[in-house]
C-alpha cells in the first residue's frame, strides 16, 4: 500500500511478525527521517513493532526543506485550531491505512510526537472512538482545551515529557496539560527533564520506551 503521507518505515528484523506499530510525528520544520533516529535505541526492545515516521503533509512555511502539520505563521488561535483539525484528519486517514496494511487495532498502536507532533498526538489519542495503546508527547501542549473537551471520545494513557529549559514551548504547558487530563480522568504520567531544552534527551527517550513497553503487548 502507498500511504497518504510520505513515510520513513523501520521494519522488524527479518521473519519477526508485526504485532504493534509505533507512529512518530515530527516537530515544526522537521521530517520523518529526523524523528526516526529515536527508534535506533527502541527497536531491540520492541522487536515485533514497526515504526512509521511520516512527513507532515505541508511544506514548512519558514523551512522549505522541512514539513509542518499546521501553519504557525498566523498567530490567530482560531486559525491554528482550524489548521490543526485539518492535520488531525490527515493523520487519522494515515492511521487507518496503517491499521489495514498491518492488520492492527488501536490497542496495538502507540502514537508519539515531538513539539507540534506532540500537540497532534494528544488530540488524536482523545478524539478517536477507541483508545490507542498509549500516547507519548515530547515538548508540546494542548492546542485548545475547550475544543478538545467538546470532542473527547476516548481516554488513551499518556506520558508527557518536557525539558525544564525549553525555550520554544514553555514547560508550564506540561503542567497545564497534566491538570486538564487529570480533571477529565485521562490516565497521565509526566516528567520534567532537568537541564534539557527543546529536544528529546536520552533520559526522555528511555522513559518513553519504558512507558511504551508497559502498554504494548510485546
Amino acid at each position: 500500500m502507498t500511504f497518504c503521507l510520505n513515510t520513513k518505515i523501520i521494519n522488524p528484523e527479518k521473519d519477526i511478525p508485526i504485532n504493534n506499530a509505533v507512529i512518530l510525528l515530527h516537530g515544526y520544520g522537521g521530517d520523518g527521517n529526523d524523528i526516526s533516529t529515536i527508534t535506533l535505541n527502541w527497536q531491540r526492545f520492541l522487536p515485533n513493532s514497526i515504526f512509521l515516521c511520516p512527513d507532515g503533509y505541508q511544506k514548512c512555511e519558514i523551512n522549505p526543506n522541512g514539513f509542518q502539520w499546521f501553519d504557525l505563521t498566523n498567530d490567530s488561535q482560531e486559525y491554528i485550531l482550524e489548521q490543526s483539525i485539518k492535520a488531525e484528519k490527515k493523520v487519522n486517514q494515515f492511521i487507518e491505512e496503517v491499521k489495514i496494511e498491518y492488520k492492527l487495532k488501536n490497542d496495538q498502536i502507540c502514537i508519539c510526537g515531538f513539539s507540534q507532533g506532540c500537540m497532534l498526538s494528544i488530540n488524536l489519542g482523545l478524539t478517536n472512538d477507541e483508545s490507542y495503546s498509549s500516547v507519548v508527547g515530547f515538548s508540546g501542549k494542548i492546542i485548545n482545551k475547550n475544543n478538545l473537551l467538546k470532542r473527547m471520545k476516548s481516554k488513551t494513557k499518556m506520558l508527557l515529557l518536557h525539558g525544564d529549559q525549553d525555550e520554544v514551548v514553555n514547560p508550564t504547558n506540561l503542567l497545564e496539560a497534566k491538570d486538564f487530563l487529570a480533571r477529565n480522568n485521562v490516565p497521565v504520567e509526566t516528567n520534567i527533564i532537568k537541564n534539557c531544552g527543546h529536544h528529546i534527551s536520552i533520559e526522555a527517550s528511555s522513559l518513553a520506551l519504558n512507558f511504551i513497553k508497559k502498554n504494548l503487548k510485546i
